[in-house]
């Protein structure tokens, strides 16, 4: 059942609804101050208009609130969780039992690859797949999990009708289309930098467990991690070379306690008493990641010769190529979520298996 603002009689009754449930969880001490007295002073009414027009421009947009049938159960006697959110794509994935992946914006490519195996491993073994659709480890795990055709849920710290970073707006529309875009802010809002500590309180909260792949000690991927702990979810952690900077984080996580991941199987066999029954332990631990010899046409096999170790952008494979740049990026899309290449970390593309 989808709850909008589109009509203006529906949208002063959602929010009057709103306003009541923000006095309750006030009076209870709930987090979220700044967004609770928003609400309370009323959003404005530019905010309104924005969300009746978002709303209202695809069928696939809603508007949820708290107490309302589609409100995530994973939400269930949590402190601090929002009181509405704002979705597009299908709404019956917030049922479906998660996990939440998150790590470095700027990852090696061996964490990068890490991160869509173990998302692409999950997602096939039934398990979905949340995240913050930031660049890095977020987007590796949404990617994963589109490969696998599984389902993924991208929590924004802005509003949805714009999408940051820029980069990931062809990520963005493909889970739009086939997964779970949530934000708990109006269209039109920016991406504030308090924003995201909000977002990870939300991911966290979905997640059945969280795992941090590649992650510094002072990174926000660890405050998601000691959220989830805060919410009673087990928290897990990819180990990785002592000399790399940023598995420093992940080895603080596993001496405080946090799980050793080295497979899906690992996260599933913790796990298996949370999650329902159509995740087969045993199909988990016998997963391997497809070999990326998938068939390719002509025009894929260009753009493929063009790329090499050296992280490649859109503009020098056109020159390479010949081909229209329009034309390049819904190819790279498409290889992408078969694991031909990948975003190399500070942008560029790159072949799978080539690091510079």
């Amino acid at each position: 059942m989808r709850e909008s603002l589109a009509a203006g009689h529906d949208a002063q009754t959602t929010l009057s609804r709103i306003r009541d449930l923000a006095r309750r969880k006030a009076a209870e001490s709930a987090g979220n101050a700044q967004s609770l007295r928003g609400w309370l002073n009323g959003p404005l009414p530019a905010q309104l208009q924005a969300s009746r027009e978002w709303l209202a421009a695809a069928p696939n947009r809603h508007f949820i609130t708290w107490g309302g049938p589609n409100w995530p159960r994973a939400f269930a006697g949590l402190r601090g969780m929002p009181i509405a959110l704002y979705a597009e794509g299908d709404l019956d994935l917030l049922a479906h039992p998660q996990v939440a992946i998150v790590g470095s914006r700027n990852p090696t490519p061996t964490g990068g690859r890490v991160a869509e195996r173990l998302a692409f491993q999950l997602a096939q073994a039934g398990v979905g797949i949340v995240s913050g659709l930031a660049t890095g480890i977020d987007a590796c795990a949404h990617l994963g999990a589109l490969r696998a055709e599984g389902i993924t849920i991208a929590v924004c710290g802005r509003g949805l009708d714009d999408t940051y970073p820029a980069s990931n707006r062809r990520l963005a529309a493909q889970i739009a289309e086939s997964g779970l875009l949530l934000s708990e802010y109006t269209p039109g809002t920016p991406p504030q930098k308090a924003n995201f500590p909000a977002r990870n309180r939300i991911i966290a909260a979905l997640g059945q467990g969280t795992l941090v792949v590649e992650a510094t000690p002072r990174s926000g991927s660890l405050i998601t991690a000691k959220q989830a702990l805060g919410f009673g979810r087990d928290v897990f952690a990819v180990p990785g070379s002592i000399d790399n900077p940023l598995a420093r984080g992940c080895h603080q996580l596993i001496r405080e306690g946090a799980h050793l991941v080295e497979s899906a199987a690992d996260i599933v066999e913790v796990l298996a008493p949370n999650l329902i029954e159509s995740v087969d332990r045993r199909e988990a631990a016998e997963i391997v990641t497809p070999a990326a010899e998938s068939a390719v046409t002509p025009e894929e096999q260009q753009l493929i010769d063009a790329l090499d170790g050296t992280p490649t952008t859109i503009d020098a494979l056109v020159t390479r190529t010949g081909l229209k740049a329009a034309d390049i990026s819904s190819m790279l899309l498409i290889m992408e979520l078969q694991g031909t290449v990948a975003i190399a970390p500070g942008g560029g593309y790159q072949k799978i298996g080539q690091t510079t």
